[in-house]
């Protein structure tokens, strides 16, 4: 195999390939950026009060929207004004979608990523580097993501930490969910094993022995309850569900669950489907 001397190309001084030809090529496929498989969403958005943001991509999987901006050359404190400026006017004006502002420039210096990371947590805030690099007589671009999302959820045992009791569920939801609830548990998990409700005060989970095993947690409301059921996404398992009758909800990634709804008359006409997901996350996580 022969070796072949890359050159990097300067895209800010470069008269083909510039802004527009990198933000053509992240549109025509959005997966280069190392984000998932992403779907356009708009080019060249222009936004209430003034403005124009680069790309709209969108994860259909996760219900969720990236709003990004590109910059040639090295980051400037405009340019990351002008990106958390329009991550906030887009998530106010779509709160039905996850919105997250991503930066993408071709230096992003050390001083530039301490300012950005004092941000990141509270601001939903990825920011990569892009490299254009001509080999003979083709060019490649080569995406680094050099600052990930960090979210400030709490974690599991913090949820935990936050306990209440059934009253408050009942007040916060309704008996009549906290009934169903208990059907769930009496019906599909204490075959398994002997479970109880554990009352926190963002969701319902399992109790067995004083510990926790939240293979299943419920989300009670005033007329249904969410069920999360934790499994790891498959193919096999999406289209087990897809062709269900049960009304499913986005796929939590940072938890691996599994969601739907369910009321009263699910848990008779989708009976084999729901004892089956209980019975595989049972299995795979608390054997």
């Amino acid at each position: 195999m022969k070796y072949v001397k890359p050159e990097i190309i300067s895209l800010k001084k470069h008269s083909t390939y510039n802004e527009k030809w990198l933000q053509a090529k992240i549109e025509e496929d959005p997966s280069i950026v190392g984000l998932g498989d992403l779907l356009l969403r708009a080019s060249e958005k222009r936004l209430k009060g003034g403005g124009r943001l680069d790309t709209l991509l969108y994860d259909p999987e996760d219900n969720r929207r990236y709003e990004v901006e590109i910059q040639l050359g090295k980051t400037d404190e405009s340019h990351i004004i002008r990106t958390i400026e329009y991550w906030d006017i887009e998530r106010r004006k779509n709160p039905q979608y996850e919105h997250c502002a991503v930066i993408i420039a071709e230096d992003i210096t050390s001083r530039f990523l301490n300012v950005i990371s004092l941000f990141n947590g509270f601001i939903p805030l990825i920011a990569i580097q892009v490299k254009a690099v001509k080999i003979g007589d083709t060019i490649s671009l080569f995406f680094t993501k050099v600052l990930d999302e960090l979210r400030l959820d709490l974690n599991e045992e913090d949820l935990e930490k936050e306990t209440s009791d059934r009253k408050y569920w009942e007040k916060k939801a309704s008996k009549n969910s906290l009934k169903l609830v208990d059907k769930y548990i009496t019906e599909f998990v204490n075959p398994l094993s002997e479970y109880e409700p554990k009352f926190n005060k963002h969701y319902i989970g399992l109790g067995k022995d004083g510990i926790a095993n939240n293979f299943i947690s419920f989300l009670p409301r005033k007329s249904f309850v969410i069920i999360n059921v934790r499994l790891d996404k498959t193919e096999d398992l999406d289209q087990l569900i897809e062709n269900s009758g049960l009304d499913t909800l986005t796929y939590d990634r940072q938890w691996r669950q599994y969601r739907f709804k369910i009321k009263e008359n699910d848990l008779n006409e989708n009976n084999e489907i729901i004892s089956n997901l209980t019975k595989m996350s049972f299995e795979e996580y608390w054997k």
